[in-house]
């Protein structure tokens, strides 16, 4: 995957430098070329001096051919901007930004970008929504401890019953939407294909949630 990252900060450069090491090509956007001394020394990606809504800036650091596109800099503002830009212009396949104002949360993902607060999971949350495909986090908690997040049943896992994805105080399945209506699971219910699960997930069984359904 070729990624583009908006924001040579904390987040930004950390992003970087485990993209990179995964083997993934990035190149990091911004204004001020002194950030990218947060990258490592024998960090290879692209530095790109310049404001991260400016196209041509964009185009310098692969937008064109870019999988996905992360805004991690200091402004809502400009992070919205430049993300709506990768999105609408460039037609990039994945857009995350952060957000200082949860408030505003409501609003982007109106422009069917994702959305991250600026805590202590943020990276973890980002590197997740870049890799984790088939499902969505339709809103967290607290500083993002729980996340309920919305996936269709993967067709392997049809007949499987509710009860054999809970972990207690990691993993439950809150709801299914089957045939256009909701219902609330009893532990011996089964799941069919085609069902849309909305699951509750706490941040330690984060990894056994993936392993579950999408190993």
């Amino acid at each position: 995957m070729h990624i583009v990252i908006m924001g040579c900060g904390r987040t930004g450069s950390r992003i970087a430098r485990r993209l990179e090491k995964e083997g993934h090509t990035v190149a990091v956007v911004d204004k001020d070329k002194r950030a990218f001394h947060l990258l490592d020394v024998d960090f290879k990606g692209e530095k790109v001096t310049g404001v991260g809504f400016d196209a041509e800036v964009l185009i310098e650091a692969g937008i064109e051919r870019a999988d996905a596109f992360v805004a991690v800099g200091s402004g809502d503002n400009s992070n919205i901007v430049a993300s709506v830009i990768a999105k609408d212009t460039f037609q990039v396949p994945k857009v995350i930004t952060r957000i200082y104002d949860p408030r505003r949360a409501t609003i982007y993902r109106k422009f069917g970008i994702p959305t991250v607060a600026p805590v202590r999971w943020g990276v973890n949350k980002i590197m997740d929504l870049l890799f984790h495909t088939g499902q969505e986090v339709r809103m967290s908690f607290g500083n993002g401890e729980v996340q309920l997040i919305d996936l269709e049943l993967p067709d392997l896992l049809a007949g499987r019953t509710a009860q054999e994805f809970y972990v207690p105080g990691e993993i439950h399945i809150a709801a299914i939407e089957r045939s256009g209506e909701a219902i609330v699971p009893l532990g011996g219910s089964r799941l069919e294909q085609g069902d849309i699960l909305h699951v509750l997930v706490h941040r330690s069984g984060m990894e056994k949630f993936n392993r579950m359904f999408f190993a």
